[in-house]
């Protein structure tokens, strides 16, 4: 028993040397903060490159136009290089090749790579939900005299972001996760400053599991958000 309580008090110990002294807690809210701001534009970023790319994708079925053709070509060869490589070679990759400058702002790295990284994967998404709706209503909207492009603004998009926003939030709280990796190339994320902190007390175990919970509370919050979400927007199909 005598044991079983020393080693909990060092366990104990452990965890306050990783958040208390130096207030080392200010690191893990720094790095915090970090990768909320980074999360944050990746995700932007992911969906303006999602929508342009899936669009581009379904008008290539409906058109002969060379250009869309060659576009599409681009788009399938983008989705297929990031969705069979790893995240961490992309970022090595970006980085090394374009954020070149030590002056470069860390978020911007940050969010440029995971925004890249993540629109591949909204392609799909949104191409899938924009598939999912009926031909009818692109051609309804054009009957109306809508163009291809307010059509696809005005009625497609709203329908398909609507059905596919639960694939989405899983997507984007990958993301949040996915971000951990930026720390590789010295951007000052959670997963940076837990590694600081565990140089600084010479055991890194507490850190890395503070910042393990600290990503575990970010994620359900964003659960919860999303099913907030789904909830409201569900509530016109159920009248």
């Amino acid at each position: 028993m005598k044991a079983f309580t020393e080693a909990l008090q060092s366990i104990g110990q452990s965890f306050y040397n990783a958040w208390v002294p130096e207030q080392r807690y200010l690191a893990y809210l720094s790095g915090l903060r970090m990768t909320l701001l980074i999360s944050f534009f990746a995700v932007i970023l992911g969906i303006a490159i999602g929508i342009v790319i899936a669009v581009i994708r379904v008008s290539a079925r409906h058109s002969k136009n060379p250009v869309i053709g060659f576009l599409n070509g681009l788009c399938k060869f983008y989705v297929t290089v990031i969705r069979g490589t790893p995240m961490i070679v992309q970022i090595m990759i970006i980085y090394n090749l374009i954020f070149t400058s030590p002056d470069t702002n860390p978020i911007v790295v940050g969010a440029v790579c995971c925004g890249i990284n993540s629109g591949a994967y909204v392609s799909e998404i949104i191409r899938a939900g924009i598939e999912s709706i009926p031909v009818g209503q692109m051609e309804a909207g054009r009957s109306l005299g809508l163009t291809y492009g307010l059509t696809m603004r005005k009625i497609i998009l709203p329908q398909a972001i609507k059905n596919i926003l639960p694939a989405l939030g899983n997507e984007f709280i990958s993301l949040v996760k996915e971000t951990s990796v930026i720390s590789v190339i010295a951007v000052n994320d959670l997963m940076k400053m837990a590694g600081y902190v565990g140089s600084r007390t010479w055991d890194v175990i507490p850190p890395y599991v503070i910042a393990a919970a600290i990503y575990l509370l970010m994620t359900l919050g964003l659960t919860a958000l999303m099913g907030f979400l789904e909830r409201s927007m569900g509530k016109g199909d159920r009248k």
